[in-house]
């Protein structure tokens, strides 16, 4: 049994999934101890609290966002620039956990502290997420203006942490990766035990997920179709003619998820994955000035499992057009229908074994999800 400390960002849903589903598999084996920021915290605490994995709290980045629901750069760069300001404070906290615990290995799911403090103790780590697509993917389909948008963002990316001992990259989508590199490894989307167990089923309604403000012309769109539509992420509310309102919880999000016959939901990779996992095509709303997010949706309508609307200009029509090619979208789901979370564990195992895993690879996609008929 080795011991793993794992850390990950705080700021998306995302994050958070993909390490319970990769942390469910290490803890069978191993011990493990977490250290999540921000919102990530309280939902890997209330997912462990009777396990032997131990959550710890970690400082984090944050995005900010404006009243209308658009990505801030200034507030999240003058909140990065809090965050790297108290860094040491951090790393001297990991240290001390480092120390004590003397891991076998360390993980993060783009979060930086963790890899430094692992570094200057000569404790080898794993980079495990999906942000470094834009650091190893060949990206040259991309359309100009997101060409240089990931350029841009991919600086960033490997500002984070280098030293890595391997990167994975969880994908619902499979760019051919970069000639040349090394120790990379490309699988599909981390998916937790109870989405694998869901069974499929369409009963009529559409699931929507709005993740920030400024989705009133969403909304306003599904009004006037008169469909039945459950909505998370707007809020608690009284219904709107046949839109219900949710609160998010795993449980009533996955149930939904399994039982809807489409998401339409912003363009989060987790998210995506999980709905094409389970057969379901998805018409992805990528938040304003979230260039990670375009891409995605890019690479969704590529596949042909689905399409992307931007949300302030969405409209009953583009809304009826998805609908009338759904048919279309559910016969093309099925390669992006996989679960990459066994390939993660089994490189995660390796390193820890420390097999040499030099050269590049990427999980073969199959359809072994539970596609409905």
């Amino acid at each position: 049994m080795a011991t793993i400390l794992y850390s990950l960002s705080g700021e998306g849903r995302g994050h958070c999934t993909r390490v319970r589903a990769v942390v469910e598999r290490l803890r069978e084996r191993h011990r493990v101890v977490l250290f999540a920021p921000g919102q990530a915290y309280e939902p890997l605490q209330k997912a462990f609290a009777r396990s032997e994995v131990a959550v710890r709290h970690l400082r984090g980045l944050r995005f900010r966002y404006g009243a209308s629901g658009v990505l801030a750069p200034l507030a999240t760069a003058s909140g990065a620039l809090a965050y790297l300001r108290k860094m040491p404070g951090t790393l001297a906290y990991l240290d001390a956990h480092l120390r004590r615990e003397r891991p076998d290995l360390c993980i993060t799911d783009f979060e930086p502290a963790l890899p430094r403090a692992a570094r200057r103790l000569g404790i080898p780590f794993v980079s495990l997420d999906h942000q470094h697509f834009l650091t190893v993917n060949d990206l040259s389909s991309l359309p100009p203006r997101l060409r240089a948008a990931a350029w841009g963002m991919s600086l960033v990316v490997r500002a984070y942490y280098t030293g890595q001992a391997a990167t994975v990259v969880s994908s619902f989508c499979a760019p051919p990766l970069r000639p040349g590199l090394r120790n990379v490894h490309q699988v599909g989307p981390l998916l937790r035990p109870e989405l694998r167990r869901s069974l499929p089923r369409r009963e009529g309604f559409l699931l929507v997920y709005l993740r920030r403000g400024g989705m009133e012309g969403v909304l306003a769109a599904l009004r006037r179709l008169g469909l039945e539509a459950r909505v998370y992420g707007a809020g608690e509310r009284p219904p709107e003619g046949r839109l219900t309102f949710h609160p998010i919880g795993e449980s009533g999000f996955l149930a939904d998820l399994a039982s809807c016959e489409a998401l339409v939901t912003t363009a989060g990779n987790q998210v995506v994955g999980e709905s094409l996992f389970l057969g379901k095509p998805v018409l992805a709303l990528p938040e304003p000035g979230n260039f990670e997010q375009a891409i995605n949706a890019h690479f969704l309508r590529l596949g042909g499992a689905g399409d992307w609307a931007d949300p302030r200009r969405l409209t009953p029509g583009s809304v009826e057009a998805f609908l009338n090619a759904l048919p279309l979208y559910r016969d093309r789901i099925g390669l992006e229908a996989r679960d990459g979370t066994q390939a993660a564990v089994d490189l995660i195992e390796r390193q820890l074994a420390r097999e040499p895993v030099s050269s590049p690879s990427r999980e073969t996609p199959r359809p072994d999800g539970p596609v409905p008929a």
